[in-house]
């Protein structure tokens, strides 16, 4: 049995923090799916050209013969696997507005897709401990073995507000409404999109998160996970 936690849900749900809480409190790797497709992103940006972005200018073969070439791979530094773009380190490169406003395009292609689901997969099967993957399809598409899926949720209203309170200052109700607007037409988006919607998986465990505490729902998973795969 393969020893897999993977987290999905909707944007600003807390996937990330919960996953990466949840395998520090069981010892095990934290791996975030997105963060291959940033890396991807970067590396287009980069050789490509940031200003030919259309989709013929970034055909799939381009992108995948350059995840190869530099490479674009993950790599595991202390329990956490990071993206490396030509031997660098970009975790943080990758988090820019410049990536972020293209990476949905480049996560569409399923020729991509297909490229970093297989990595992912050969990274979370090659650590024995155990892996908790999160993202927005880790369980019915990149890890549909794992003993424990959780679909973690929330209301677009708490999203909003766990979203603009770590911009550190006082957040009104009307910006609270505008971007719970935003949170449910993407919601909406992500859920009927052709590629890889955004749907639990038919064996998900549904957590709403919305009237808990972060270490309450990262409690909530650890148990699970304990429960699920001993020792």
């Amino acid at each position: 049995m393969i020893r897999v936690v993977a987290i999905d849900g909707p944007a600003a749900s807390g996937k990330s923090s919960t996953a990466g809480l949840v395998a520090k409190a069981l010892g095990w790797a934290h791996l975030d799916s997105g963060a291959l497709y940033r890396a991807l992103t970067l590396a287009a940006l980069d050789n490509l050209g940031e200003g030919r972005r259309e989709k013929d200018a970034w055909p799939a073969q381009r992108i995948l013969a350059l995840a190869e070439d530099l490479p674009v791979r993950l790599v595991l530094v202390d329990d956490v696997f990071r993206p490396e773009v030509a031997g660098v380190d970009v975790g943080e490169e990758i988090r820019s507005d410049r990536v972020t406003r293209h990476v949905s395009a480049v996560a569409a292609i399923p020729e991509v897709r297909t490229w970093v689901n297989a990595r992912q997969r050969d990274a979370a099967a090659g650590h024995s401990p155990g892996v908790v993957v999160d993202g927005r399809d880790s369980g019915p598409v990149v890890c549909p073995d794992a003993p424990l899926k959780i679909f973690l949720t929330a209301t677009p209203d708490e999203r909003a507000r766990r979203r603009l309170s770590q911009r550190g200052r006082a957040v009104g109700a009307e910006e609270v409404r505008r971007e719970s607007q935003a949170l449910a037409a993407r919601d909406e988006a992500d859920a009927t999109r052709p590629v890889a919607p955004l749907k639990p998986a038919a064996d998900a465990v549904l957590l709403d998160s919305t009237a808990l505490t972060l270490e309450e729902q990262v409690s909530q998973v650890v148990e699970l996970a304990r429960r699920r795969l001993p020792g």
